[in-house]
């Protein structure tokens, strides 16, 4: 098994953790919950603007009109496929929901469930497609994708248990979520392992730069603010971004990035 599907199947499967503690009744605090998204946030626009376009316009015969391009329908195809799918909630993660009828309980969390499963998909190819090309941004872009999937499995499998009492249920429908990030990377790794196109990869790459981007701004940063109103979640950007710059520096300064 190849180390970038490694890499995604532990970024999906991130999302138990948070299923665990939503059945455990040891649910971290909002304001640590949205610090992480911040921080997922602040990995994922500093690797895809710095990092992951850059690469795929470097690349030899990919022009700038097709690699600007390529971002631009990531950027439109993530907002396209966000019109049209159900939205997970933060209100989905607090304990508000725990007072709801369990048939209300039932239903928020089956759309909870479709919502996130299906924008984990495109998000387990994009986790592929990086550490194929560049394994240490493709570490980079797995914890940021692991680092959200928590909260994504707590908002869950929270409503779950809630409305059945049932924490294998809860668990359950939380990792159907998670398996479609990994189902994302398994595609890729199926369909992309037999075209070695440059060129190709390079514009699947400024693709995904744009899908990255799209979600931190959309997604993650409107949701850590939801989450905790009382702070600020450039805090938290601004820290991923930190910490993945220095490791990047670092990696290249000692010649193994």
């Amino acid at each position: 098994m190849s180390v970038p599907l490694i890499l995604t199947l532990l970024a999906g499967g991130a999302t138990f953790i948070g299923a665990l503690l939503g059945v455990i009744g040891q649910k971290p605090s909002n304001r640590l919950l949205a610090f992480s998204l911040g921080f997922a946030a602040g990995i994922m626009l500093l690797i895809s603007l710095m990092e992951m376009l850059p690469a795929a316009l470097r690349e030899e015969g990919m022009s700038p009109m097709l690699g600007y391009g390529m971002f631009i329908v990531g950027l439109l195809g993530y907002y396209a496929l966000d019109r049209i799918l159900p939205h997970a909630h933060a209100q989905d993660l607090m304990d508000k929901d725990l007072h709801r009828a369990p048939r209300n309980l039932k239903r928020t969390a089956l759309l909870l469930t479709l919502g996130i499963s299906l924008h984990n998909f495109p998000e387990g190819i994009a986790t592929f497609v990086t550490a194929s090309n560049n394994l240490e941004l493709g570490f980079g872009i797995a914890l940021a994708v692991a680092l959200h999937n928590i909260p994504e499995g707590l908002a869950v499998a929270g409503p779950v248990y809630a409305a059945t009492g049932s924490k294998y249920k809860a668990i359950f429908w939380a990792g159907i979520s998670g398996m479609a990030e990994i189902l994302g990377g398994v595609l890729a790794w199926l369909i992309l392992g037999s075209l070695v196109s440059p060129v190709l990869m390079a514009s699947i790459m400024a693709a995904v730069a744009g899908i990255m981007v799209a979600l931190s701004v959309d997604e993650l940063m409107p949701l850590a603010k939801e989450i905790d109103p009382n702070n600020n979640p450039s805090y938290g950007v601004l820290c991923g971004m930190s910490v993945m710059g220095l490791s990047l520096t670092l990696l290249q300064t000692s010649g193994i990035g």
